[in-house]
């Protein structure tokens, strides 16, 4: 970043020279130090998976959840500064709240997710502000069509049929595009999405972390919820069993 230094990174209402916001630049960079979290459309819903670390053994194990409930119909996986994520996430459940007191029937998630986005957009305007150092997944089963999108802290929001936010995106992503989206099932899909997050895992920095699953689609009856535990320990023992048998073809 040649403009550091200069006085154009103290506010995100300034560009610097060459076009850039350094406050936004810094606030993906957040992201990027955060845990990975993934969003996997198959072709009957669509699965959330985060790597949670575990920083103390002494956390209970529901603490800081990184997967939330923002409507019936509506999951959000998140990545970055969870104190910022939870604040998008309230901002996500007031307008699908309103939106169902006031035409009384579910939020369209395209209309949720540019909701959201034009929010996160205008703290990125304001001197008085800075912009939030958060991006999440928003999955969504609605009209029996399951939809999949992701927003950055610049507020952009891009629908996706596999995605992937944290420090691991790109090996994640490189991971999800070997899978065929559209010919897998929901059960299918957690155990690929299980096994994605251990194998983008890194074991020397960050050697203990909880799986976190969620679904939302068919196999739930429209509804977003965590994926039942004894599905969930499945979906571990075939990632682990699978990382073995690409260690042992290594070898």
């Amino acid at each position: 970043m040649s403009s550091i230094g200069t006085g154009y990174d103290l506010s995100a209402a300034q560009f610097s020279p060459d076009g850039r916001v350094f406050q936004v630049e810094y606030a993906l960079k957040a992201v990027e130090n955060s845990s990975t979290a993934i969003g996997i459309r198959c072709n009957d819903g669509i699965i959330l998976g985060v790597e949670k670390l575990v920083t103390s053994k002494l956390h209970e194990s529901d603490s800081n959840q990184r997967i939330f409930n923002v409507d019936k119909h509506v999951g959000m996986a998140v990545a970055g500064l969870l104190t910022d994520a939870r604040e998008v996430v309230d901002i996500a459940r007031n307008e699908a709240s309103n939106y169902r007191l006031q035409y009384g029937t579910p939020i369209p998630p395209k209309f949720l997710t540019e909701r959201v986005a034009m929010y996160m957009h205008a703290y990125t305007l304001y001197s008085s502000v800075r912009p939030f150092g958060a991006s999440v997944l928003i999955a969504s089963y609605f009209n029996d069509e399951a939809q999949l999108y992701m927003i950055d802290p610049s507020g952009v929001p891009l629908g996706y049929n596999g995605c992937a936010i944290g420090k691991a995106k790109q090996a994640a992503k490189t991971e999800i595009e070997k899978l065929k989206l559209r010919e897998i099932s929901s059960k299918e899909a957690v155990n690929e999405a299980a096994k994605i997050i251990y194998v983008v895992h890194d074991e020397v920095k960050d050697k203990a972390f909880q799986l976190q699953l969620s679904w939302v689609g068919k196999e739930s009856n429209g509804l977003h919820c965590k994926v039942p535990p004894e599905i969930v320990e499945n979906a571990e023992q075939y990632a682990k069993q699978s990382m073995e048998e690409s260690d042992s073809d290594d070898d």
